[in-house]
């Protein structure tokens, strides 16, 4: 019998340590929100034509902005939302200062049924450190 719980023990805990290390990549998908890093959000926006929407507020956004980002500032975001809705089954890649907001921003434009949105992981603060080209606004 203690042969047999041993066996049930180890073999708990052999399974919770497999779907801990499991656990992030079962949570990437739930929810649909999918972060990219910049090195993939690049390849998103080379191969896919991927729509760049940037929802850092006016200000932010002239002092600089991925190359061919569209600024719509997440406050306005909602009442914008028919802006884009020609591009509800294209890639979009949704990004902010830091990670933040852009999250936000894909739940409302995942709720609006935009179905291949991506969040740009660390935001522009991360594209910056990825030494990516930036524009500012003249």
């Amino acid at each position: 019998m203690e042969f047999l719980s041993d066996k049930v023990i180890y073999s708990s805990l052999a399974l919770s340590s497999g779907l801990m290390l499991l656990w992030p990549l079962l949570m990437r998908g739930v929810g649909g929100n999918t972060n990219l890093p910049p090195n993939a959000a690049v390849l998103l926006i080379n191969r896919d034509n991927a729509i760049v929407l940037d929802v850092r507020d006016e200000a932010e956004f002239a002092s600089g902005s991925i190359t061919g980002a569209r600024n719509i500032p997440l406050a306005q975001l909602a009442d914008r939302i028919a802006e884009l809705q020609r591009y509800k089954d294209k890639a979009i890649l949704v990004n902010c200062q830091t990670g933040t907001r852009s999250l936000k921003a894909c739940g409302i434009l995942r709720k609006h049924e935009f179905s291949k949105v991506f969040g740009l992981d660390g935001g522009l603060n991360a594209w910056a450190e990825a030494k990516l080209p930036t524009v500012r606004k003249p």
